[in-house]
């Protein structure tokens, strides 16, 4: 189950928050074994104060079309699998809304799977 929180600046369109949130969940289903279904995500716009990043850090060239994208989920996939989700997301990015790679910053929260709850007040997979 992942929970995905992206984040843009202010004023991009909304069917490029779309585009977005579609990719990021196919890379999720190709890659790492998210089912289609399990689709949680919020997509959230910033003003230039609220959306802070170093232009070129690591000397990768990024501007104010940044795509932050951070992606809670369960423990336990693999180096070889990340980078392939990471991989993915960025090719996808690429096609729709066209998305240059180096505008996309991607960061991984994994949790254990009894820190879930998706409604009741039940731990579903404790």
């Amino acid at each position: 189950m992942p929970l995905v929180r992206i984040s843009v600046r202010a004023g991009r369109p909304e069917q490029d928050r779309r585009a977005i949130g579609s990719a990021v969940h196919a890379a999720l289903c190709d890659t790492a074994g998210v089912p289609p279904q399990d689709e949680f995500q919020i997509i959230s716009e910033h003003d230039a104060a609220g959306l802070i990043y170093n232009a070129d850090y690591l000397d990768i060239a990024r501007d104010d079309e940044l795509v932050v994208i951070q992606i809670t989920l369960n423990e336990g996939r693999s180096l070889e699998v990340k980078r392939a989700l990471y991989a993915r997301i960025a090719e996808l990015l690429a096609q729709s809304p066209r998305v240059r790679p180096e505008n996309v910053l991607i960061n991984l929260v994994e949790v254990p799977k009894e820190n879930w709850s998706f409604g009741n007040g039940e731990a579903q997979y404790a």
